[in-house]
């Protein structure tokens, strides 16, 4: 069989950044243009980092995950109830790297519809190591990044609010109005979440009425 594509494994550059992703995605509400908005906030350092090598990292890692959502949910993440934001920028970092986003299907929500609403580090390292059969780049990992990238992965998910400090996996308790968001392209996009399969039948329905 072939490889499947490569996994791109640079988020180990923040954890959700809640704080500036708010900020960057303020100013795209009133720029609507990322260029003008990359520019605005290296020039005025609207992150408030100590360097320039800083902010250049901070502001281009958040533009490459906002980026990936639709207009009406950068609206939403703009106006919306603060566990409504760190649910966007979850399903922006899922959208961004897609290690992650397999990650949440596959090992997450399929734990969640189990009951086995434990997450430890032996259920990453058992997902790398799947993984790394068809994917040549997660093998060339060390062990210390290898570790890096899981401390940063349930980190997100701490701050998205899906992990407690017990790691214990959260419901995802989706508004209506996100959850229109968030399917009005593809409705795979809630597996990205812990929820329950009557959960999606209703909303299916919803959608449907």
């Amino acid at each position: 069989m072939m490889k499947s594509k490569h996994y791109s494994l640079s988020f180990t550059t923040g954890a959700l950044m809640h704080r500036e992703s708010i900020r960057i995605a303020e100013q795209y509400a009133a720029l609507q243009d990322w260029e003008a908005v990359r520019k605005q906030v290296i020039a005025e350092n609207l992150l408030q980092t100590r360097t320039q090598n800083t902010l250049h990292r901070f502001c281009r890692e958040v533009i490459s995950r906002l980026k990936l959502l639709t207009e009406a949910e950068m609206t939403l993440l703009v106006t919306g109830s603060l566990q409504e934001q760190r649910y966007l920028l979850w399903l922006a970092i899922c959208r961004r790297y897609e290690f992650i986003g397999d990650f949440a299907r596959e090992v997450i929500h399929e734990r969640y519809l189990s009951l086995a609403l434990t997450l430890t580090p032996s259920e990453f390292d058992s997902f790398f190591n799947r993984k790394s059969e068809w994917h040549d780049e997660l093998e060339r990992i060390t062990p210390t990044t290898r570790y890096k990238l899981r401390q940063i992965l349930f980190k997100m998910l701490r701050e998205a609010d899906l992990l407690s400090k017990a790691d214990q996996i959260n419901p995802a308790l989706l508004s209506e109005r996100l959850t229109a968001a968030i399917v009005q392209i593809d409705r795979q996009n809630l597996l990205l979440f812990p929820l329950f399969a009557t959960t999606l039948a209703t909303t299916a329905t919803r959608d449907s009425a």
